[in-house]
């Protein structure tokens, strides 16, 4: 069965709280929101996905690898249990921007293990980037990480749904969450080929009208293959991006 998660900024309980009506109000096919752990932000998290189990069935925070030691994980762990929390995805991480923030050598697949080690029950996905390296490496490091425990990923967003199919084809039956975002000038897409290297196909147009047609065929394309999808709302309106699609 498909799932559909929305990805919320949690920028404060109130904005969170807002964004979470507006789902509930005009998206009922969306059971699911994930979180990134943004440092600039006061609000972490999990505590932001706190507030959504509120709301809705499923939350899942996203959880920097370098901001924990392996063997140091209670504090954590205890965070997600008091929240009512059994998903997690497992990021790297950029460096922090205050010079004396402490962060730790921990890579992903070692947090992966820590996790699924102190609590199995815990569902934990791991980040796909199908963009950063080279196909074979890409997919070397997500058996690594399947290795280490993940049960699933949650993918950079793509434009080009062929190249989806490929992955999509390539990672077998594997949980995942494609990502779709929308791309509505050029200043947005050179940042995407810039900063993630990502590809778009010949025919894309830098418009809210192609984002939302991209987003509409994405959702065709999870359904058919019984496949989870993750909406990412950059700089427009979210009902305004996916209020005819879903």
């Amino acid at each position: 069965m498909t799932r559909l998660s929305i990805e919320l900024v949690p920028r404060s309980p109130a904005s969170v709280e807002a964004e979470l009506a507006t789902i509930a109000a005009r998206f009922p096919g969306v059971d699911t929101v994930n979180i990134p752990d943004l440092l600039r932000f006061e609000l972490r998290s999990w505590e932001a996905c706190g507030h959504a189990r509120r709301r809705l069935p499923r939350a899942i925070p996203h959880v920097r690898a370098m901001d924990f030691a392996p063997d140091r994980l209670e504090p954590l762990l205890a965070a997600l249990e008091s929240h009512r929390l059994g998903e997690v995805l497992v990021v790297r991480g950029d460096p922090p921007q205050e010079p004396g923030r402490r962060v730790y050598p921990t890579r992903s697949h070692e947090l992966i293990e820590a996790l699924k080690r102190a609590r199995p029950e815990l569902t934990v996905y791991a980040a796909l980037d199908p963009y950063r390296t080279g196909l074979r490496d890409e997919l070397e490091l997500a058996q690594r990480k399947r290795d280490a425990g993940a049960d699933g990923f949650f993918s950079q967003p793509f434009f080009d749904l062929r190249l989806l199919g490929v992955w999509a084809d390539l990672l077998g039956g594997a949980t995942v969450y494609w990502g779709v975002t929308p791309v509505s000038g050029e200043r947005s897409r050179r940042y995407w080929e810039t900063k993630n290297r990502a590809v778009f196909p010949a025919d894309f147009e830098p418009t809210l009208v192609w984002s939302r047609e991209l987003a509409s065929r994405a959702l065709a394309f999870a359904r058919e293959r019984d496949a989870h999808l993750y909406f990412m709302p950059i700089r427009v309106e979210l009902v305004e991006w996916l209020g005819d699609v879903l």
